[in-house]
Parts: C-alpha cells; sequence; structure tokens
C-alpha cells in the first residue's frame, strides 16, 4: 500500500487528497491535499478567487471534482451526491445565506434533522440542542426572516449542527458581522469541536478571527496551495505574505 493509499484509510479524518477541478481547461484546483481531524479547526485562507469555495463544492459533492479523492473516516465519498456526503457524516453552510425565510428557528433546524432521518421527537430535542449552543433560544419561535443579519449566520451552523456531522464546513461564517459580532460568533464556534468530537473547516476573510479560531491554516492561491501550518507558521511564509497577508498583518 502506497503513503497516499495508506492517509486515504485512516480513520477519525476527513482526508482531501490530490483534488483538482478544471472548468474548460482553467485549473480552478490543481492538487490540493489536507487532512483534518476530529476535534481540530482548520481555517482555509487565500485571496478571492483562489479555489476555496471550490474546494468545499467538490469535497460535499455539489460539484464532480476532475481527479483526486475524498475520504470520511476511510469511506470514499469522492464524487457521491451531495445526500450521500452528508450521510457519511459532512454538513456545510454557505456563502450566501439559505434560511428558510418563512419558517420559525426552531423549525429550520427541525427540518435539517429531520432531512437525515431522525424520528420527529429526537429531531426536535437535536434541533434545540443545536439552537441553545448558537445562542438563539430566545429567538426560538420567531420567523428566521426576523433576525438580525448576524443571527442569521448562527442560524446556518445550527442548522448544519442538527445533521449530527463528524466535519463541519463553514464558509464565510463571519462574512459582513462587525468586530463585536465576529468576537460572539468566535466564542460560539470555539468549543463545538470538542464538545461534538468533530473536525470544522472554516473558510473566512476576517483575519482576526481566524487567527484566533483556527489550530492550523491552510492556504490557497490561483488553486493551488502555497502554505499550510499553525496560524503563527502561515504568517511568516513569504508566498503567503507575498498573495493574501501582507506585511501588516505578519507584524513587518
Amino acid at each position: 500500500m502506497t503513503a497516499a493509499q495508506d492517509v486515504g484509510q485512516s480513520t477519525s479524518q476527513l482526508v482531501v487528497q490530490g483534488v483538482s477541478k478544471y472548468f474548460f481547461g482553467l485549473h480552478a484546483l490543481e492538487n490540493v491535499s489536507f487532512t483534518l481531524n476530529k476535534g481540530e479547526i482548520l481555517g482555509l485562507i487565500g485571496p478571492n478567487g483562489s479555489g476555496k469555495t471550490t474546494l468545499i463544492n467538490v469535497i460535499t459533492g455539489l460539484l464532480p471534482l476532475t481527479s483526486g479523492k475524498v475520504f470520511v473516516d476511510g469511506m470514499d465519498v469522492t464524487n457521491k451526491p451531495p445526500y450521500q456526503v452528508a450521510k457519511a457524516g459532512l454538513a456545510r453552510t454557505f456563502q450566501t445565506i439559505r434560511l428558510f425565510r418563512e419558517l420559525s428557528v426552531m423549525e429550520n433546524v427541525e427540518v435539517a434533522a429531520v432531512s437525515m432521518g431522525f424520528p420527529r421527537s429526537l429531531a426536535r430535542r437535536k434541533a434545540l440542542a443545536a439552537i441553545e449552543e448558537l445562542g438563539l433560544t430566545p429567538w426560538l419561535n420567531r420567523l428566521a426572516g426576523e433576525l438580525p443579519y448576524g443571527h442569521e449566520r448562527r442560524l446556518e451552523v445550527a442548522r448544519a449542527l442538527a445533521l449530527e456531522p463528524k466535519f463541519l464546513l463553514l464558509d464565510e461564517p463571519a462574512a459582513g458581522l462587525n468586530e463585536d459580532e465576529s468576537d460572539e460568533l468566535l466564542a460560539i464556534l470555539n468549543p463545538i469541536p470538542q464538545n461534538r468530537n468533530l473536525g470544522m473547516l472554516i473558510v473566512e476573510h476576517d483575519m482576526r478571527l481566524i487567527m484566533r479560531l483556527c489550530h492550523r491554516l491552510h492556504v490557497l492561491n490561483y488553486g493551488k496551495t502555497i502554505g499550510e501550518g499553525t496560524p503563527d507558521e502561515v504568517r511568516k511564509i513569504p508566498a503567503v505574505i507575498e498573495a493574501y497577508l501582507g506585511k501588516t498583518a505578519t507584524g513587518a
């Protein structure tokens, strides 16, 4: 067995192995690899158009990948349809908020749990737990369309948690938040991987949030990996400084 095959068969990990995605000859992703462990928070960062959302889309089955493999706890989910990827243990949020705005907060989250096949009573308990975890209990019976913007972002995360995922993929959950709202989100997200024994992948441009929240970072530019490591390690990589962080972010 090769080293790459051995990685793919590992358990308790999300393994992205040599993933490439081409659109009519454009290399949106080229040979991207990383692992995400349960209990860990991995930040996926890079300039606009670097392939971050495309990577989440191919991991979760919304887009077919051109080459490479994706494993969830040793199960090959490469190019499986989204509902099968979700059943395998991946849940995600989107850059653009996709709530059922005419349903209540409770109904939004309960529907997500029911979609995983949980009985209604169990789905309700899971929904209540996720809503409490995201600090939304006071808004339980309010329509999703009545929520403040920052709470809409939290509700998206609560819906994803109601799927009981092994790995949670968040696509710009702090987009549009002010500093206070971002700090509140940080405090909410930080304990989730340990409390739920899941791995969290977060795509975000809010460097205040990323640098304090993530255990490791993976940096993309033009669809290629240009750096990975702890936040302190990544902020010192010349290619990352040039392409994305700039000297101000590094303290230089």
